[in-house]
């Protein structure tokens, strides 16, 4: 049914696994349309208590695919924003899923990746993992997971990991509250089923609710997120046909330093 995703039913448990990992799960249009439906579906199936998403081989997700990347250089800035906003409906989905979501993290997770774990309730990660939000090494931003990350780790936080692109490791990823757990990896599935457990022991109407009480409260709801996406979604469509944009992106699928970059 998906050919880049895996999904298996145990018990109310649904897990989500992308399944790319020859290129370390990253997103193209074809994940990001899979995704999007698997989560539609898990959301609307009444046996479905739990969502599990997690990624196939080493890592969780590396983020942007680069032959997506590729044809997004040459597109148009209407192209990149209809491409953008299907993006944000992806994240959108997950963010606001009627369901408790648990994200397994297994391994690296970069850009889209990070933005994947910000939108679940839970997140736990092997301790090796490494994470990143490495768009402003490209000339761009993280427009499109950018709520959600603030969301996840707060306005001080992102302003100096959006501003450095630095690769962070899990131990810092869960004092600054992208991670709920790091752990050992041979402790991972037994620290999800965990979790799973204390989730299943709880009404389902009441989490649902729950859910949402904890967003509204926090001033989010998903009409204004769903504005919110239209907005970063232009950003980011202006950006990448920009020049610095084009040099970014060219000089990273040229493996080649960009032109603005002065070494200390």
């Amino acid at each position: 049914m998906y050919a880049s995703l895996q999904i298996a039913d145990r018990a109310a448990v649904r897990t989500i696994t992308l399944n790319r990992p020859q290129l370390h799960n990253a997103f193209d249009d074809g994940l990001i349309a899979e995704l999007t439906t698997a989560l539609e579906e898990a959301g609307n199936d009444a046996a479905v208590r739990v969502v599990v998403l997690t990624g196939a081989g080493a890592s969780f997700s590396a983020g942007a695919d680069l032959n997506w990347m590729r044809g997004m250089a040459k597109a148009s800035e209407a192209e990149n924003r209809e491409d953008s906003l299907r993006l944000a409906r992806l994240m959108r989905t997950l963010q606001f899923l009627p369901k408790p979501t648990v994200a397994r993290i297994n391994g690296a997770a970069y850009g889209g990746g990070v933005g994947l774990v910000a939108c679940c309730d839970i997140a736990i990660s092997v301790d090796s993992a490494k994470f990143g939000l490495t768009e402003v090494k490209l000339g761009l931003v993280p427009a499109v997971i950018s709520p959600y990350v603030i969301h996840a780790i707060g306005l001080r936080q992102a302003r100096r990991l959006f501003l450095t692109g630095e690769l962070f490791d899990a131990v810092t990823a869960q004092r600054i509250g992208l991670l709920h757990q790091c752990v050992a990896a041979d402790a991972l599935d037994e620290t999800v089923e965990a979790t799973v457990s204390a989730l299943a022991k709880a009404g389902p109407i009441a989490q649902a609710e729950a859910k949402q009480l904890a967003l509204r409260v926090a001033g989010i709801n998903e009409a204004e997120a769903e504005q919110i996406d239209r907005d970063n979604a232009a950003l980011i469509a202006r950006l990448r046909v920009s020049a610095e944009g084009q040099e970014g992106l060219g000089a990273f699928l040229d493996k080649r330093t960009p032109r603005w970059h002065k070494p200390a």
